[in-house]
């Protein structure tokens, strides 16, 4: 097995820093440096963690493949404006874990729920199931270290929702959802698009495969 290449902190220079996103400099080879776009403090960096830390970290952020369990199920997602895109994108809810959630017993978890709260008005009721599909993933890990992990939801009774997203914070800005069928989803997975023509985000495409394998059940 090749050995890894290993960093050191004193190997890290800072390249820009604000507070949404942070540029760093990993000079894994003399006097070249590998770019990393990040939201973490070079503290907190996932290239210097140890193997241990590595396999133990929280993810930056949590998304929600959220089914909806009815007489025909239905995988719901919205439209979310999605800034460095400048499109509205079909998406899944999610949202970064805040600080006050890494201090729970399940930050993933009470994150998911927090979430769907704010872009969905979703609260969940001992009838409704959630759960964790992935703890970690790597979003584009040639060019920034962060990652979601994946929590599946399933409603149990559709009717009683009152679905809203007025709960948006910050800079977030939805235009709708959407319900899709089985059929629904297997054809924008073929198609490559929404029904719009509009390219979707990995986490969609696993969102949108999760639901039609029937893992979910």
């Amino acid at each position: 097995m090749k050995e890894k290449l290993r960093l050191t902190k004193e190997q890290v220079h800072n390249v820009y820093d604000s507070r949404f996103i942070k540029v760093f400099g990993m000079e894994y080879v003399e006097g070249k440096q590998y770019m990393n776009a990040t939201r973490r403090s070079v503290d907190d960096l996932v290239a210097l963690k140890s193997d241990e830390e590595f396999k133990s970290m929280l993810p930056d952020a949590v998304s929600c493949v959220v089914i909806l369990n009815g007489a025909e199920p239905k995988l719901l997602l919205t439209y979310e404006f999605r800034y460095p895109a400048g499109q509205y994108l079909l998406s899944v809810p999610a949202g970064l874990i805040d600080k006050s959630d890494e201090a729970e017993a399940d930050p993933i978890i009470v994150t998911a729920k927090r979430e769907l709260k704010e872009e969905t008005n979703i609260d969940l009721s001992e009838d409704d199931k959630i759960e964790v599909i992935n703890p970690l993933l790597f979003s584009t890990p040639g060019m920034t270290d962060e990652s979601n992990a994946l929590v599946c939801v399933v409603i149990s009774d559709e009717q009683r929702l009152h679905l809203s997203q007025e709960g948006a914070v910050g800079t977030e800005c939805f235009d709708g959802f959407v319900a899709l069928t089985r059929d629904d989803a297997q054809r924008i997975l073929k198609q490559g698009t929404d029904d719009k023509g509009i390219f979707y985000s990995v986490y969609t495409w696993a969102a949108l495969m999760y639901f039609v394998s029937g893992m979910w059940k």
